[in-house]
């Protein structure tokens, strides 16, 4: 709501790497609230409505991908970020698997948490209803639309829940149908230019995408692999069939 302040939730246990998220948070304008455990978190969060959560993976109570897991299963759909030191990085992946969105590595640079904040606001944003750049009608693949503008998907009728960054990967594909994107353009255009981002994260997300919208995620219909480059949307829109 416009003049209300954004509101950050960190969740990490380590008091001085939660003070310099916080004094970073507030040097950009946000309202912080802090947990040093997993525990209360979720309740914390139906409280608090935050509208971003950065969450350390190795709380000393309940971990963050319980965290994680619990806040999805009960439909919160705020950006979940996850902070991870370069020695996790393989519970990044799993953290991924389970609904976030994204991950800053520890230690962190203010100004990119910063900047990773403001693009996930934004999607958030676009996702609650704010006007977006007219995006023309759904595109609509054999029982699957994709709504840009309104960053809605459904399959077969029923809405599918995505994250912001799910979202945002099929939106890059499902809009270049037919062609090959490389990874690079779809971390160009999901996560912006310069961004250091392991390329691997990419395809978790896509795993993830095939088991919300396709028939059978082992054998896939609309997201093909194309080995060594990236993916393509194989999906033919309706419209041209239909005329």
């Amino acid at each position: 709501m416009e003049g209300e302040r954004v509101r950050v939730l960190v969740i990490e246990d380590d008091e001085n790497v939660r003070r310099a998220i916080r004094l970073t948070c507030e040097s950009g304008g946000y309202a912080v609230s802090e947990l040093s455990g997993g525990a209360p978190a979720v309740e914390r969060v139906a409280s608090l409505h935050p509208d971003i959560v950065l969450l350390d993976l190795m709380l000393p109570d309940v971990s963050g991908f319980d965290v994680c897991r619990e806040l999805r299963r009960r439909g919160e759909r705020m950006p979940i970020v996850i902070l991870s030191a370069k020695s996790e990085e393989i519970d990044v992946v799993l953290g991924l698997e389970i609904g976030a969105d994204d991950y800053v590595q520890k230690p962190f640079r203010p100004r990119e948490l910063l900047a990773r904040i403001a693009v996930h606001l934004r999607k958030a944003r676009e996702r609650g209803g704010v006007p977006a750049p007219p995006g023309g009608p759904p595109l609509s693949f054999r029982g699957l639309s994709v709504d840009v503008g309104a960053r809605r998907v459904s399959r077969l009728g029923g809405e599918v829940a995505l994250t912001h960054t799910e979202f945002d990967i099929l939106a890059c594909l499902a809009t270049h149908a037919g062609q090959v994107v490389s990874r690079q353009r779809i971390m160009d255009a999901v996560w912006g230019p310069g961004h250091p981002l392991d390329m691997r994260v990419i395809d978790v997300h896509i795993r993830n995408l095939r088991r919300k919208i396709e028939d059978d995620p082992a054998r896939p219909h609309f997201i093909l692999a194309v080995p060594g480059v990236g993916y393509r949307f194989a999906g033919v829109r309706t419209a041209e069939v239909t005329g």
